[in-house]
């Protein structure tokens, strides 16, 4: 019986184009540390993604985006406010913390897994700001797509960000599946990050088709030049940094960034439509390619022995997750498998 992954979107393999493209650069020689034609190339064609200037650095995580494009807005003794499920807080190991020398995270509850702007009131209200014993609230984090497959709509993020920068903070978005969320609401990547108040972006791509490159993009020149520093100082300055340039370029050219992340939005909306019907609904609404969704544990573990995979969250709850690589077929066949194993035919 083949498998159907539902697991996450990291365990596609890479986009056909993202190959070709490493196999062109990896053609004659070219100069290092990212001063080559095809980083030039990127650095251009990101600006006009997001239609301003914007600067770039290629990383190979997540991670790195995230902690070190943070780094470069937080004090060591600053706090980054985020979602209480936030990947910064729950999954990355405390990076974030560490490469901006010790700065504190802040985790909020909110509706879903999106932050509100009372919420966030709420808590820059009661900081002992200007009290050296207290950390200050310096960033305030948002991911898009969430956590649990929710989007921010792009003046939900102004919102919140006009509230941060009322008292001084700065913006930083954990775009792991950015790509995702502008395909779900159908607006352009300037909506959602500068015109929204957004200065640091961590631009995800390995989710949705590159192979080992994801990048920070900031629209400010003074927290480019840090970066600079950064990255070297961080390690994630690579000698051959055309290859990850060139996965980047391809990604983001003609759109296949998003025509990769409709695909993998369609098959989701597929799946939940079918796991509707028999009865099992989202925790909360997933407008992405992720989604959380309750299902009894008995019934879960059927439809793991019946060649599904997916993750349990907690009792009762199930991850799924759809990738640019999830197939009609494949949902078909899930949805198939799970009618049979819950005894809802």
């Amino acid at each position: 019986m083949r498998p159907i992954d539902l697991r996450s979107d990291n365990t596609a393999g890479a986009e056909p184009y993202v190959l070709e493209a490493l196999a062109a650069a990896n053609t004659g020689t070219a100069a290092s540390y990212g001063d080559d034609e095809v980083s030039a190339r990127l650095a251009r064609r990101v600006s006009e993604t997001f239609e301003r200037e914007a600067f770039v650095f290629p990383v190979v995580s997540g991670t790195a985006a995230n902690a070190l494009g943070i780094s470069a807005l937080c004090p060591p003794w600053g706090a980054v406010v985020c979602h209480e499920g936030a990947h910064i807080l729950v999954n990355e190991a405390m990076a974030t913390s560490m490469f901006s020398g010790g700065a504190a995270l802040l985790g909020l509850a909110g509706e879903g897994s999106r932050l509100t702007t009372a919420a966030l009131t709420a808590c820059l209200e009661r900081t002992a700001w200007d009290d050296p014993h207290s950390s200050q609230p310096a960033v305030l984090s948002l991911t898009q797509a969430t956590e649990m497959g929710e989007v921010y709509q792009p003046e939900e993020i102004a919102a919140l960000a006009e509230v941060a920068r009322s008292r001084g903070m700065r913006v930083h978005l954990d775009g792991a599946r950015v790509a995702n969320a502008v395909a779900a609401l159908g607006c352009t990547p300037a909506d959602l990050s500068w015109r929204a108040g957004v200065e640091v972006l961590s631009l995800g791509a390995t989710k949705n088709g590159t192979m080992t490159a994801d990048a920070i993009v900031t629209f400010d020149a003074a927290v480019a030049q840090e970066l600079r520093f950064r990255l070297k100082r961080a390690g994630h300055v690579a000698s051959k940094g055309r290859f990850q340039a060139a996965q980047l370029d391809a990604y983001l050219t003609d759109g296949r960034w998003l025509a990769s992340a409709s695909r993998a939005n369609a098959a989701m909306a597929q799946l939940l439509a079918g796991l509707a019907r028999l009865g099992y609904e989202p925790v909360v609404p997933a407008r992405a390619n992720l989604a959380l969704v309750a299902v009894p544990d008995e019934i879960s573990a059927r439809w793991a022995q019946a060649g599904v995979q997916f993750y349990v969250i907690e009792p009762g709850v199930v991850r799924f997750v759809t990738s640019w690589a999830t197939t009609d077929a494949d949902i078909t066949t899930a949805l198939h498998r799970f009618q049979h194993d819950s005894g809802r035919a």
